[in-house]
């Protein structure tokens, strides 16, 4: 699996680009300016990063993602699961609710996913 960590000002960053997304580079620059006190020459400098990363592209002025929030996040928790629980889920389960209980609600709703998955299989 690719590791696209993103640091906490990166993270604030994507979030601007997609939730902006289709965006002009300088509409990126002005809204980081705006939302995280960020220079133009910060801006270009993550997207930049972000881009070698292969999460966004910068096409002729045009920023979008190549992977959605949705995309990324999905990726950061299996990956968390794989270096931290040798990718068990029902070991990651069980450190979770070691210390945070699930309510019923929760507990019908991770029953259902199951059943979906299983009928998928």
């Amino acid at each position: 699996m690719t590791n696209l960590q993103m640091g906490t000002a990166e993270s604030r960053f994507a979030d601007i680009i997609w939730s902006h997304e289709p965006l002009s580079s300088s509409d990126l620059a002005r809204l980081s300016g705006a939302e995280l006190g960020w220079k133009k020459t910060t801006s270009y400098t993550v997207l930049k990063r972000l881009c070698e990363k292969g999460i966004f592209q910068n096409c002729k002025g045009t920023v979008t993602s190549l992977i959605s929030r949705e995309e990324y996040y999905s990726m950061q928790s299996e990956q968390f699961v794989e270096e931290k629980f040798g990718g068990s889920l029902p070991a990651f389960l069980a450190a979770f609710t070691a210390r945070k209980r699930l309510d019923s609600r929760e507990v019908e709703e991770l029953r259902r996913m199951v059943e979906e998955y299983k009928e998928e299989s």
